[in-house]
């Protein structure tokens, strides 16, 4: 049995249509909605987001978030022995995302592929299954993705919802070592608070029953994510043998500056320490852990060795924290 499973590599990608604050505004006034840039900013800390071409699908945004991923870790597409795919919008109601990502990459080897569901917690609950796997002997390389194009559930008749999300992947590769990688993690979901943050339409018949839009209680949303985000931090940190003064970076789910800050000064963490992408990313749900880790690796932020808290909130209501030593 693998004492641990490590990253070894991260990637991610965004689509090219960038939609800043005045963008957005400018194409909601001719639904005759008004919003603008500062009231955008100051109630969430958005300015930009990307959206995905009507031909573009998570697997599209999957697979190049992948390909760097690969590419950073030193392997070949063939070497992936499990395929994790995070998303609330995947490609098909079936086959999953992962099964398109998988032979989009070009694996033949018949490794194992799926989707995880749980919203904006998705990659949380992906990198915690694939650690589990690996620790468990099962896998040795796992591609664990967060992908959406949530740009396709908004309604644009409601400025509380469309101005927050946007359309990205991430990925990361975890592979099995025997240095420490994963540390520790804790998860958690109750579904009495569904109807809070949901897309309650389902097709029958050929037909579209409910709606098939973005409906969210964003008071609601707040106030429970504060809370069970900084439990679950705490319930990993311990876990782990470790306290607050350990965490080296904050990677959050990038939903709101607003709780992000909140969950900060619980933790007693200066936002120096906060990677933050969502102001220029926006939501992209699952897919915003992994956009943010990419982006810290990337510009030098988040270095091998240091510790990395990842926490997400979503729809279900499901939340859970990752403790990794990169």
């Amino acid at each position: 049995m693998t004492s641990y499973a490590r990253i070894t590599g991260t990637g991610s990608y965004l689509p090219p249509r960038r939609l800043t604050n005045n963008d957005l505004a400018a194409e909601l006034a001719q639904r005759g909605i008004e919003t603008s840039d500062e009231w955008i900013v100051e109630r969430t800390g958005i300015r930009a987001r990307h959206f995905a071409a009507p031909d573009v699908g998570s697997s599209d945004l999957a697979l190049e978030a992948s390909r760097q991923a690969i590419e950073a870790a030193g392997i070949t597409a063939q070497d992936i022995d499990l395929i994790i795919v995070a998303t609330s919008t995947p490609d098909m109601v079936f086959p999953s995302t992962a099964a398109i990502l998988q032979n989009k990459l070009g694996i033949t080897n018949g490794c194992p592929v799926f989707d995880v569901q749980a919203v904006c917690s998705g990659f949380v609950y992906a990198l915690t299954v694939a650690d589990a796997m690996i620790r468990a002997g099962t896998a040795r390389r796992a591609l664990v993705v967060g992908a959406e194009v949530f740009s396709r559930i908004l309604n644009f008749n409601d400025r509380t919802t469309c101005v927050l999300f946007g359309d990205g992947a991430g990925a990361v590769v975890l592979e099995a070592s025997e240095e420490p990688g994963i540390l520790a993690s804790d998860l958690h979901a109750d579904g009495s608070h569904v109807g809070i943050l949901c897309v309650p339409g389902h097709v029958s018949g050929g037909e579209i029953l409910g709606s098939p839009l973005l409906t969210m209680d964003g008071q609601a949303v707040f106030k429970l994510a504060v809370g069970v985000l900084d439990k679950a931090a705490r319930a990993t940190l311990d876990k782990a043998g470790l306290t607050e003064a350990d965490i080296d970076w904050l990677i959050p789910h990038q939903a709101n500056i607003r709780i992000m800050q909140s969950t900060a000064r619980k933790l007693k963490l200066s936002m120096d320490k906060v990677v933050v992408t969502v102001d220029q990313h926006g939501n992209t749900s699952a897919a915003s852990i992994p956009l943010a880790l990419d982006h810290a690796v990337r510009n030098g932020q988040v270095k091998k060795g240091q510790h990395v808290l990842l926490e997400g909130v979503g729809g279900g209501f499901t939340w859970g924290a990752v403790l990794l030593k990169m």
